[in-house]
Formats: structure tokens, C-alpha cells, sequence
């Protein structure tokens, strides 16, 4: 094994499980109704960033592409066990959820080769952006502080930032979330 990628994910962990320690506060739902919502501060409301990402075969996909739709991004890598763990749920979610207008988006942070290698052997029905080095300074806006993953945020129709999570989530957890994205006050008027 590649002695670097080694040291990455080494230090990636250590500095997840502090990060989690110290700001896991801040990442729990404070209605106790399971779903984490990032601390983001005060001030402006996030709103779905900008962004022009390409795809595995090299096409440019922008974030006004999913204008008028909720709006899931899952941040994920290859090298990463809990992402691959939650991946799957992550595409079931995706495809129960498409006729309601979510549109999910899973953001590859890892090498373009990595990330085709890893889908050619496991396939997925998702859209698959390839992460540019901008991408994890956007994550760490998003409210990722740590900049760890898997990471996912959400945005309504709107594009009003409603959630956000570093970790792997659970199908329950998606569905949570699907119900916050149908809310009424997530649709557009």
C-alpha cells in the first residue's frame, strides 16, 4: 500500500475523531429529531454553492443544472470504508426519491483513476462528479470543519442550505430527510 495514502488516511481519521469530539455539539439536532444539522454560524443564510464539476467522461455539470430541486451532495472517496458503506443506501435513496424532483449528487474527492476503477468494479445509478481541489475549501463552507467524509448537505428548492453531516448516514436518516426536503416551507412558491 502506498505509504502516503496511508499517512492521508491516518491522519484524516485522527483528525475526524477530534474534530468530532470537539465540535459534535454543534452537529446534533437540538429538537432531538435525528437529524444533524451543522452550526453555521450567524449572519446570511448558506445557499447552494456554484459549482461547475465534470463528470467520469470529462462533461462539465453546473449546480444550475438542479435549480428548482432539492438538492442532496455526498461528498465521498473511494479509499474511504464508511463512504462504501454508504454509498448503496445512498443510491437507493436517490431512486426512491427521483419522481418527487431530489436530485442527489455524489462529489468523488479522490483521483479521477481511483474513482473509475472503484465504479467499474461497483457500479452505481448516481450522478458522479470528480472533486476539484476548491471542492474541499467548499465543504469546509458548507460547515464541514473538519473537512472529513463522507459528507452530505442538503438544500431546498430554493436553495436554502437545510442540512448537513460528516459521517456515513443510515436509510432511515435519508428518509428524515426526504420528509424535511417535501416540507412545505422546502418547496418553491
Amino acid at each position: 500500500m502506498n505509504p502516503a495514502k496511508v499517512a492521508l488516511v491516518t491522519a484524516l481519521a485522527g483528525g475526524l475523531s477530534i474534530g468530532a469530539a470537539l465540535l459534535g455539539e454543534r452537529w446534533i439536532d437540538p429538537e432531538g429529531g435525528g437529524i444533524p444539522l451543522a452550526g453555521l454560524g450567524q449572519g446570511e443564510p448558506v445557499q447552494w454553492p456554484e459549482i461547475r464539476l465534470p463528470d467520469l467522461a470529462g462533461h462539465e455539470h453546473s449546480s444550475d443544472t438542479w435549480s428548482g430541486h432539492p438538492l442532496i451532495l455526498n461528498f465521498w472517496a473511494a479509499w474511504c470504508p464508511p463512504c462504501l458503506e454508504e454509498l448503496p443506501r445512498l443510491e437507493r435513496f436517490a431512486q426512491r426519491h427521483a419522481d418527487a424532483g431530489i436530485r442527489v449528487v455524489a462529489i468523488a474527492v479522490d483521483r479521477p483513476e481511483a474513482t473509475r476503477a472503484f465504479l467499474a468494479a461497483h457500479p452505481v445509478d448516481l450522478t458522479i462528479l470528480l472533486a476539484e481541489l476548491e471542492t474541499i475549501t467548499l465543504t469546509r463552507r458548507l460547515g464541514n470543519r473538519v473537512e472529513g467524509l463522507p459528507f452530505t448537505v442538503a438544500f431546498d428548492a430554493r436553495g436554502r442550505h437545510v442540512f448537513s453531516h460528516l459521517g456515513a448516514l443510515e436509510q432511515d436518516q435519508f428518509e428524515q430527510l426526504a420528509a424535511r426536503l417535501d416540507a412545505p416551507s422546502a418547496t418553491p412558491r
